[in-house]
């Protein structure tokens, strides 16, 4: 009941405030939801494929293929799609795929930061829009009890919806943060893994090219 009598004492302002928060709730478990999938799987995936990579590679790509939901695997997959190719068209290909799935990595990004921008605002706006009433309501020569009651609606307007939005922009401001570090490590470790496999399949051409030079000596 607290709550409801508290909401409604923040004017119009908790409406779209409310709204922001809900949709923050709802981005913020999907991608805790997303990258816990991810950080929970990838590490083990990836390194079963590098294993079988050199010495089998159907097993590599059927492994990649049943973990297409993450990010690393569907890069992996796009990249030896092409592993007949030579090192720096492999290289170039790996790369791409890479920066296809940063939009993935980034997403919501954007809502997350209109939230925190405009949550502090309309807390400002229903401030200004409480203290106008307050004022509005403020009768110098009267001193009863119904102009005291609208004055301090007012004031509890103004001071409500200052809290709330700031409440709404701290509490996302903290997971939006907590997921650009997710993404930057995670950028970070597809860097590496690309670089692991760029080794693996410039050892195999490598390795090719040398067997052919070999066979036309012979």
């Amino acid at each position: 009941m607290l709550i409801i009598e508290l909401f409604l004492a923040g004017g119009i302002v908790m409406f779209p405030l409310l709204a922001f928060s809900i949709v923050a709730i709802a981005l913020i478990i999907e991608r805790v939801v997303f990258w816990v999938r991810i950080n929970r799987r990838q590490k083990r995936v990836v390194r079963d494929v590098l294993r079988a990579y050199s010495h089998d590679f159907d097993t590599a790509m059927l492994k990649l293929k049943q973990n297409a939901d993450l990010p690393i695997a569907r890069i992996f997959l796009e990249a030896l799609e092409v592993n007949h190719f030579p090192p720096h068209a492999f290289r170039l290909t790996l790369e791409g795929a890479t920066q296809a799935e940063l939009p993935a990595l980034r997403r919501f990004n954007t809502i997350f930061d209109t939230i925190v921008t405009l949550s502090p605002l309309l807390g400002l706006l229903g401030t200004v829009i409480g203290l106008i009433r307050s004022f509005a309501s403020l009768n110098l020569g009267s001193v009863g009890s119904e102009s005291a009651v609208q004055v301090t609606g007012g004031i509890s307007e103004a001071l409500v919806s200052t809290a709330a939005g700031l409440i709404v922009a701290v509490f996302t401001l903290l997971f939006a943060n907590v997921f650009r570090g997710f993404y930057r490590r995670q950028i970070a470790a597809i860097r590496e893994y690309g670089s692991q496999l760029e080794v693996l399949h410039l050892g195999q051409h490598e390795g090719f090219a040398e067997f052919k030079t070999l066979t036309a000596v012979d």
